[in-house]
């Protein structure tokens, strides 16, 4: 090597390190999304077909139903985690979460065998590779003005916290709830394993503020997002993703954004989900 050709490996190898550090920090920015969607959105709830459904909508992952209305065990019953374990390997979908939407029917704040459920969805988490779990509280599970409800569901949720402490799975609250509310029920249970399921559309049709919401709730306190609008494509509703996008770089959120309704009326699913999931991979990569 001459010394001219010394002097140019030299200035290119600096350049490199200069420039290594913004490259490392640009990809970590694109990689900080996961765009998935709920199985009941995409098929009926416990459908293992949501997961090719998904491929066809270029999603990266399904949020699975844990139990459904016709098969109270469905997931906690080890063959049919195999069964979802191989469509999601065959598809190419990542097992992107795990709700209990049935909650909303069969209370967790009233109905003794909720308590179960709940116990059993943090194995079932530890069996999927999943990290988050929701647990949903509308309709017969509504907690706003009912304090005797949310005391029942703040003592079930201490009882199970330390063995999702340890599991290392986050059982994540999605209600009408204000962040202010959420924020005393935490507070109350007292465990890093209990945050809120974030969803944009609910708190919007609270009349909720979400971006000063999620700047209050901040990273520490949101588990996961659900991105959904009533009656509309996302984008073309009420919900500023744009701004939603925003507010996520402000608190550094990175994780699932799971896709939920955005149907409008007359259109079909999978058209609908093809546009959803271009609009979300436009705004948040």
């Amino acid at each position: 090597m001459n010394r001219r050709e010394a002097l140019r490996y030299t200035l290119g190898a600096g350049l490199a390190a200069l420039t290594q550090p913004a490259w490392s920090k640009w990809e970590s920015a694109e990689n900080r999304f996961k765009i998935g969607a709920c199985d009941w959105s995409i098929a009926p709830a416990g459908d293992i077909n949501s997961f090719a459904i998904a491929k066809q909508i270029g999603l990266d992952g399904v949020q699975v139903s844990l139990n459904t209305k016709n098969d109270h065990e469905h997931l906690r019953k080890p063959e049919m985690q195999q069964q979802v374990k191989a469509a999601a390997a065959q598809s190419g979908v990542a097992i992107g979460g795990l709700a209990i939407g049935l909650l909303n029917d069969i209370p967790y704040k009233s109905d003794p065998r909720t308590e179960q459920w709940v116990q059993d969805s943090v194995d079932v988490a530890q069996g999927l590779g999943v990290k988050a779990i929701l647990l949903a509280f509308f309709n017969n599970n509504d907690l706003r003005k009912d304090k005797k409800g949310t005391q029942v569901v703040i003592d079930r949720l201490k009882a199970v916290a330390p063995k999702a402490e340890k599991a290392g799975v986050t059982l994540g609250i999605e209600s009408w709830l204000s962040a202010p509310e959420l924020v005393a029920i935490l507070d109350a249970v007292g465990s890093p394993a209990v945050k809120v399921y974030y969803d944009v559309c609910n708190s919007t049709v609270r009349r909720y503020n979400i971006f000063d919401e999620i700047r209050s709730l901040g990273k520490g306190r949101i588990c996961e997002i659900h991105l959904k609008e009533n009656g509309h494509l996302l984008g073309q509703g009420e919900v500023d993703l744009k701004k939603v996008r925003q507010v996520l770089d402000e608190i550094d959120y990175s994780g699932w954004l799971q896709i939920e309704g955005a149907v409008p009326k007359g259109k079909p699913m999978l058209e609908s989900y093809i546009e959803n999931n271009k609009t979300v991979r436009a705004i948040f990569s």
